[in-house]
């Protein structure tokens, strides 16, 4: 491409954002400020997660309005090659004078990025934003190895939702009937519409959009994707049937796929767009894990709840997905290693199980205390002891309390207090 063809891009996409920023609402995000430090020195960030959940924005707000930032998205661009990042430099050169930091918005578009963000990265902090997991996978883990930072973005957390409601908790708001209420209504909302930026202003209706977005660009377009309708079949029953047990040879019954290593790959597509996670059942022994069935989980409330056939969601599975991205966005967002599993035996099931650290801590999610039978209770406890964690938490709807049984110390949290404190001071205390 051309240096002036290039700067009519970069002023167009620039004017464009500026815009857009000016006339949107913009929400403090959980991670930003975390992130900015991690920004502080030449560096490579890379901001992964699911389309529409606000990569460019947070990107943009990192970077600062000094820096180059280019959308690969950008049809205009669609001739871009690897050899053009030189004349895109030169010609913010031109523009602006020497960037100090770079943005390159799903840079997955263009082939052969990676050498030029290795280059870069020396003297210049990169920003790279991606919807694929894979992104640094491969060619870009050997250029990269111990030299770039990974954030995976979600949806807005509960918390983000009350901010974009104008809704502030302020001081003492845990003692104020008022505000509880508020907050508790809000959680409805919350659950019903989930947190896509944009689904606040559009509606629920967009939320069909990105799903198709998701599944058609994403998935089929991306991989090119032989079997479509079995693709499209398979993920429509895999949202819908959120926080359920899943095999994959039933899958491939359900949408009549014989191939068990094609229904594999299929889920593995789906989950490299960061559509849905799937959790693996906890095993002392790895063998145990991969043959165990897995649990699938999608990106986000909303999603789950318009592809859902069922007019009125089971309570307890919705408020179990939402405890899931809670635990792992507060994973991510922590920047410290962690895992979640699942545990199912014979004597019975425990929802989560949290690993980060030396920290180990069993949760179970119900929508209250008088489902939780005695036995899950129990379960919890036997496992939490068995697994050496001495805490626990329970989540419900509205209860609230602490317990000691047997020596593990369960904390009964309803499920508001959980989303909006976040997971990470029950983790730190365990």
């Amino acid at each position: 491409m051309k240096i002036e063809e290039l700067k009519n891009v970069l002023i167009s996409q620039r004017e464009e954002l500026l815009d857009f920023l000016g006339r949107e609402k913009l929400v403090d995000r959980d991670v930003e400020g975390t992130a900015k430090k991690l920004l502080s020195s030449p560096n490579v960030l890379a901001i992964l997660g699911v389309r529409r959940s606000g990569k460019s924005v947070l990107s943009w707000r990192l970077a600062g309005e000094d820096a180059l930032y280019v959308n690969f998205f950008d049809e205009r661009l669609i001739n871009f090659k690897s050899e053009d990042f030189e004349r895109l430099l030169n010609a913010a050169r031109e523009l602006w004078g020497e960037p100090t930091t770079i943005v390159l918005d799903e840079v997955q578009e263009v082939e052969g990025w990676q050498k030029f963000v290795s280059r870069m990265r020396l003297n210049k902090r990169i920003i790279v934003t991606g919807s694929s997991s894979k992104l640094l996978s491969g060619e870009m883990a050997t250029y990269l190895t111990g030299r770039h930072v990974e954030l995976t973005l979600f949806p807005f957390s509960f918390r983000e939702f009350l901010r974009l409601r104008g809704i502030n908790l302020g001081k003492n708001w845990e003692h104020s009937d008022r505000k509880l209420a508020e907050i508790k209504r809000s959680l409805g909302e919350y659950l019903e519409i989930g947190g896509f930026p944009e689904v606040g202003k559009f509606g629920k209706l967009y939320l069909n959009q990105i799903y198709r977005d998701l599944v058609e660009r994403d998935v089929i377009m991306r991989h090119n994707v032989r079997h479509r309708d079995a693709l499209r079949e398979l993920s429509r029953y895999l949202v819908s049937n959120y926080s359920s047990e899943f095999t994959y040879s039933k899958l491939g019954s359900i949408v009549g796929l014989k191939d068990v290593h094609t229904v594999r790959d299929y889920v593995s597509y789906l989950e490299e767009a960061y559509l849905i996670f799937t959790l693996m059942r906890f095993s002392f022994k790895p063998k145990g894990q991969l043959l165990a069935p897995r649990k699938v989980y999608p990106i986000d409330t909303g999603i789950a709840r318009a592809l859902s056939l069922k007019t009125h969601p089971e309570r307890g599975k919705l408020m179990e997905l939402a405890v899931f991205l809670e635990i792992k966005r507060s994973l991510s967002y922590s920047f410290s290693p962690g895992e979640v599993y699942y545990w199912r035996d014979d004597k019975g099931e425990v929802d989560f199980l949290v690993r980060q650290g030396g920290s180990l801590l069993p949760i179970q999610v119900t929508f209250s205390l008088e489902d939780a039978h005695e036995r899950e209770i129990g379960n919890l406890v036997r496992v939490s002891k068995l697994l050496g964690s001495k805490k626990a938490l329970v989540i419900t709807w509205e209860e609230k309390g602490r317990k000691n049984l047997n020596g593990v110390k369960v904390e009964i949290l309803p499920l508001w207090e959980l989303l909006v404190k976040g997971l990470n001071p029950f983790l730190s205390s365990t």
